[in-house]
């Protein structure tokens, strides 16, 4: 009798040691799968490469049109000179697919001056000097200000 009720027991304590390590274990690998976060979706506005590549531009005939005077020949016009970079400047591009925020000062509550497009050419002047701020101007305009220097690259 002492062996049966042992063996009762036994059995008992071995069936809830299983149950619970199989309960844990299902736990863990759900908790787990819940905290890998899903894939960014890619859309086609995300990358304007892309963007390019999907669209197909109409062939537009060209047909030739006749003259009857001919164009008076005007001289070249003359192009701007690329200007002059400060020292330690250098060109880059915004990397941050919403565009960017300037800011007149190198932090996150100073007033926002202007923005910046994504894929955008801008001229890096200075950095702030914790380094986590850089000002820029923006190429093609004299607009400048600060934003975080992780969402822009430099380029060649």
């Amino acid at each position: 009798m002492l062996s049966g009720l042992l063996k009762l027991i036994l059995g008992f304590v071995l069936a809830i040691a299983v149950l619970l390590g199989t309960g844990l274990t299902v736990a863990l690998y759900f908790v787990n799968r819940t905290a890998i976060p899903p894939a960014r979706p890619i859309f086609a506005n995300d990358n304007p490469s892309l963007k390019k590549q999907s669209t197909k531009e109409p062939k537009v005939e060209s047909v030739p049109t006749p003259t009857t005077e001919s164009a008076p020949e005007t001289s070249p016009t003359p192009s701007k000179a690329p200007e002059k970079l400060p020292p330690r400047a250098y060109q880059g591009r915004v990397t941050w697919s919403q565009g960017l925020s300037l800011r007149a000062q190198p932090n996150q509550e100073a007033e926002k001056v202007g923005g910046v497009a994504f894929n955008q050419k801008i001229t890096v002047l200075e950095e702030s000097p914790d380094k986590t701020w850089v000002k820029i101007r923006i190429e093609g305009s004299e607009q400048e200000g600060w934003v975080k220097i992780g969402n822009i690259e430099r380029t060649n």
